[in-house]
């Protein structure tokens, strides 16, 4: 695999006023990507949509989505325990399902339930337009943080198969072990801060829920 490299900006959260201003700070990282044309941008909807948006801008490269689904916990959804990605890609954490016995029947439940959403905003945001060919591309996948990493792993896994001739992962905030941990998953990765104490929306001032229509008017004014 070709060299990896986590970068990082200083050793504790940063304050980010909002996601699209996380997005414009990530773009002064990625500099050695602008104007090329080999380049796409894509983003995990919902909250990856607005960092990505300013990041695209930034680097004059087009928009585009990858949706993923964080498979919850049963009894706990805000504790993943794997993640599905467009392309019928499933990742697992081995280690949660054995602490805490959770039943292949309990997986599937959940997995049919996130299915359906990520279908339904497949549907809602790409508006019958192709995914964008990635073959051959420097790919550089985004979010607006990562708290375990599983929905960032099933992505890039996916987006592996679309054979990409470089893969980037680009996120404002994570965990510093996270970040090194997906090395195995793309050609770079880059972290504007590992210092992550708490929650990624300990790093923004603003982290309220991105909504479909914000979703849907940046990707059409991206085109």
């Amino acid at each position: 695999m070709s060299f990896q490299q986590v970068s990082t900006s200083s050793s504790s959260v940063s304050r980010f006023a909002n996601r699209r201003e996380a997005g414009r700070e990530l773009a002064s990282k990625l500099r050695q990507y602008a104007g090329r044309d080999d380049v796409v941008v894509l983003a995990l909807p919902r909250g990856g949509v607005p960092v990505a948006y300013e990041l695209a801008e930034a680097l004059d490269a087009p928009l585009d989505i990858f949706v993923v689904r964080k498979l919850g916990m049963p009894g706990h959804p805000e504790y993943a325990m794997g993640a599905i990605a467009s392309g019928g890609v499933r990742v697992i954490s081995d280690d949660v399902i054995r602490w805490y016995g959770i039943s292949p029947a309990a997986i599937e439940a959940v997995a049919r339930e996130e299915l359906a959403e990520l279908e339904r905003r497949e549907r809602e945001y790409r508006r019958d337009r192709p995914m964008t060919d990635l073959r051959g591309r420097t790919v550089i996948l985004v979010d607006d943080g990562l708290a375990t990493g599983a929905t960032m792993r099933a992505a890039a896994l996916a987006v592996r198969a679309s054979e990409p001739e470089w893969l980037v992962i680009a996120v404002p905030v994570a965990p510093g072990d996270v970040c090194v941990e997906l090395r195995a998953f793309a050609d770079e990765v880059v972290c504007l801060d590992t210092g992550m104490l708490g929650s990624v929306g300990s790093a923004y001032d603003d982290f309220s829920q991105t909504q479909d229509d914000e979703v849907c008017d940046l990707l059409a004014r991206q085109k």
